[in-house]
């Protein structure tokens, strides 16, 4: 079986019982070598100083490459600049480039604003043009909820490859034929990047479940029938949740899938016995 090579994302702590949790996880899935680590940036910098905080000490006790996303939304193309200048001379070579949730007193499309970037494409073009960043995106086989159709969203995702991404990350899913079927556009549309999925441990059902209707990602009727009745045995639901990751990233990697993007909610379970149980 091909052995691809995996990434981690992980996001600023708020509290100190979250921080204690989070640096409990990071040297435990550290010690799996992942290509590179990310951390997530707030729409309109709202964590950028926890951001650039978490990222200066995941630097320091790791030693792996550590890469930032960056939200444009609501920020200054001078605003975003400087923080791309600070991030470059702080060590932090790769950047994951999104548009970021939209505030309430914005509406998507944006109208155009010189001082502002209006797509990501944009925004791709500026980081590559400011400083040699490597730039991941985001991407959505299951159609971003703003974007009037799966088309119109890979023709966005086609632009942002030709601004210069290096890769594209996919929003987590649970069905890997949507993944291989949008892989297989995306190749067919000359997008050359690689299309990386990112997955997602289970560690409770209901709250996945409430995320991942804001984030248009689709939980299968398989999917519910996996954790019926398993409310209150969180034991067998890990158990579940474990062995239902292992085996949707084995057939991701059986289908020759180079790399695989872990969203750990900052947290070393299933993600390090999912790990584990491929070799790492």
């Amino acid at each position: 079986m091909n052995k691809p090579t995996i990434s981690f994302e992980y996001f600023p702590p708020k509290t100190e019982k979250s921080a204690e949790v989070l640096w409990s996880a990071v040297p435990k899935l550290a010690a799996f070598d992942p290509k590179f680590m990310t951390v997530t940036y707030g729409a309109g910098g709202s964590t950028s100083e926890g951001t650039r905080d978490t990222i200066a000490r995941m630097i320091n006790e790791t030693g792996l490459p550590i890469a930032s996303h960056y939200t444009f939304i609501n920020t200054t193309r001078a605003q975003a600049k400087a923080h791309a200048d600070d991030l470059w001379n702080a060590g932090v070579k790769h950047i994951v480039a999104l548009r970021g949730d939209m505030p309430d007193d914005l509406q998507w499309p944006l109208d155009d604003d010189g001082d502002y970037f209006q797509y990501t494409s944009d925004f791709v073009e500026a980081l590559k043009s400011w400083h040699d960043f490597e730039v991941s995106v985001g991407a959505y086989p299951e159609k971003h909820p703003d974007s009037p159709s799966l088309a119109q969203d890979m023709l966005a995702l086609k632009r942002k490859c030709d601004a210069g991404a290096d890769r594209a990350i996919t929003q987590f899913f649970f069905d890997n034929t949507a993944y291989f079927q949008f892989k297989e556009v995306c190749q067919e549309m000359g997008i050359t990047a690689p299309i990386v999925p990112g997955l997602l441990p289970i560690h409770d059902f209901k709250s996945l479940c409430t995320f991942a209707a804001r984030c248009g990602a689709i939980v299968p009727d398989w999917l519910h029938a996996k954790f019926e009745g398993l409310g209150d045995k969180p034991d067998e639901a890990r158990k579940v949740a474990t062995d239902l990751l292992i085996t949707q990233a084995t057939e991701l990697a059986e289908g020759g899938v180079e790399h695989i993007h872990f969203y750990t909610l900052n947290k070393a379970e299933i993600t390090s016995d999912v790990c584990a149980a491929l070799g790492y």
